[in-house]
Order: C-alpha cells, then structure tokens, then sequence
C-alpha cells in the first residue's frame, strides 16, 4: 500500500494541495499543462487519494487557517469578525488555530494546519521572528499553501502578502499628540515579551521624543492587570519621579494605568494625559474615556482574507505590503 501522501504529490508537482485535489475532482478546472504534470506525479508516486482529499475541491465551501495568538484579546476577536464577514462572500470556513497552548509548540500547531489541508492560511501572531517567518516561507514555498500576514508584519522581508498600518508613523503621531499638549516626562507601557509592531510602535515614539529633545521612558510589562499594576505601583515609589504622559501599547494596559492613578488620588488628563494603542471596546469602556490610536481592525481582517482568496485563486497579487490609514482619536483621558 502507497504510503504517498497528497502533500507528497503537491510538493513534487509545484502545486498547492487544492489544485491536486481539482485535478482529481474536477480536471476541467486545471490548465492541461498542470494537470498531467499532477497526474504524472500521482502515477509515479503511487498515491491513492482518501475520501477526504478526494472530496477537497468539491465541497461547496472551502476552508482557511486563521492562527492567533490568544483569543482573549478584544483585538483579536474583532479581527476575526472581520476575515469572517468576507470569508463567507467566498462560502469559506474558518479552522481557528490559538497559539496559546502550554503544551505544544507553534511549531507543531503549523504541522497540524498544513494537515488540515487548509486552502490558505491567515496568520495573525504579533509575534513574529526570523525562525517564525522562516518557517511560513517554507510552507508557502513548499507545500504551496498561501499566506497573508494580517495585523502584523516582519519589516525585513516582502515575500508575505502584509495587511496592517504604518505602527511607526502611528507610535509618532501618538507620541507628538502629548507633546503638543506641553507635555515633558512622557512614558511608553509595552510588553516586557517582544512583538514586532510594538517594537515599532516603540521606535516611533522613541523618534517624537528625541526631535523634541526630551527624555525617553520605557515600562515593559504585561497585559496581565495583576503583573501591570505592580509594575505602575512602583513607578511611584519613587516620590520625585515626574509622569505627565503615558502611551500604552494596548487599551486594555492604558485602562489598568488610569485605573491605578486614580487609586493614588491623580487626576486623568489634569496630571497625566494616556493614549491607548487599538481603539477596542476598553477604549469607550475606560473613564474618562481613552484617547488612542484607531487601528482599522475590521477592515485589516476584511482585506486580508480577500487578499488570500485572490492567492488561493492563482491571482498575482501586485501589492505585497499593505498599509491601512490609522486614525488618532482624542477622547477624555487626553487635553484637546
């Protein structure tokens, strides 16, 4: 009995695993040149094709993967709700993938999407380093899987379709927001863990400060409320320490700081003016609510998802980076 898989068969053949599964189900669909290399390799390696991968392209609705870091995040969740309203123009189905796992690797979850035989993968881990992406690559490359980086990016390569916003500019702009308000000992909350967009976030606001020639003031902590409001008890232990600006790299670490403040007797904006970074539910939650940076979540998730239909179809897709218009809103936690 052929052990021969159709991963085997799409990897020899250069194709992705749907077109194998079209040459098998529906032929006509396959260019004549693609579709006797398919059969040639089928022939040579002996596959017999299972129920599952024979009914692939014949469903009515497809599948994508959407791998994300951790569901409890509002961010997140919208901009699943955004890939969702497009994916269902194309009758596709989401497979959900959490990265929080204690037990398994990320490694190992990846083995399990391209198992799934997934037509597409959307990849939405903010956390992305030179292995991570390499491995992406790979699978790109290899087993012809297409894949979208939404809400994310790694700004040192452009072989991966990118949805996202300029986090540089946005980090800038947030920062200069305060600094037009006179403000002087402006502080940035970001995650004692490394992601790439709040190291950009980071570096823009590093960038504002330093042109206005001011000092830079960097917390790293978590978004985890008991971690963070440790870390904001400590920052005034010190009695002589000045914070008159805060810019958090989430709402949800911005709403924890005002809550902490307020606790201590200061008053938000009168002592210290607070951005948030994402404009989720905790931005309109918050009171006084937060001022932050507008990150088009919906719409980032929307053309992601259209972006990797345009892949899974064979389309060529241009425009590899995608940068989505940010907006600054300023609400109660800063003066306007």
């Amino acid at each position: 009995m052929s052990k021969a898989t159709i991963y085997n068969v799409a990897l020899k053949a250069g194709v992705s695993l749907a077109t194998v599964s079209r040459t098998l189900n529906n032929p006509e669909k396959v260019k004549k040149e693609t579709r006797d290399r398919v059969l040639r390799v089928i022939e040579e390696l002996g596959y017999k094709p299972n129920a599952f991968a024979k009914g692939l392209a014949s469903r009515r609705s497809t599948s994508v993967a959407v791998i994300v870091p951790d569901m409890s995040r509002s961010s997140i969740a919208e901009l699943v709700n955004g890939v969702a309203v497009e994916a269902r123009k194309y009758q596709y189905s989401l497979i959900l993938y959490v990265l929080k796992d204690e037990n398994r690797g990320e490694t190992e979850m990846l083995k399990d999407v391209v198992a799934s035989q997934a037509d597409g993968i959307l990849y939405m881990n903010d956390e992305i380093n030179e292995e991570q992406y390499a491995m992406l690559n790979t699978i790109q490359e290899d087993y012809k899987v297409p894949i979208v980086l939404a809400n994310t990016l790694y700004p040192y390569d452009n072989k991966l379709v990118t949805v996202c916003i300029d986090y540089f500019k946005a980090g800038y702009e947030a920062t200069n927001k305060l600094i037009a308000e006179g403000r002087k000992n402006i502080y940035m909350l970001t995650t004692a863990r490394k992601y790439m967009v709040n190291d950009l976030k980071e570096a823009g606001y590093i960038k504002a400060m330093k042109d206005a020639e001011l000092e830079t003031n960097i917390i790293r902590t978590s978004g985890d409320i008991t971690v963070n409001t440790v870390h904001f008890n400590e920052l005034f232990k010190d009695s002589g320490k000045k914070i008159d600006g805060v810019i958090a790299v989430r709402d949800s670490i911005a709403v924890s700081f005002i809550n902490t403040m307020i606790e201590k007797g200061k008053k938000i904006p009168k002592d210290i003016s607070v951005f948030g970074f994402q404009n989720t539910k905790y931005a309109s939650l918050s009171r006084p609510k937060l001022s932050c940076v507008d990150i088009p979540i919906l719409d980032i998730g929307a053309k992601a998802m259209a972006l990797l239909k345009k892949e899974i179809d064979g389309e060529h897709i241009e425009q590899k980076f995608n940068v989505l218009h940010h907006d600054i809103i300023e609400r109660g936690t800063t003066i306007k």
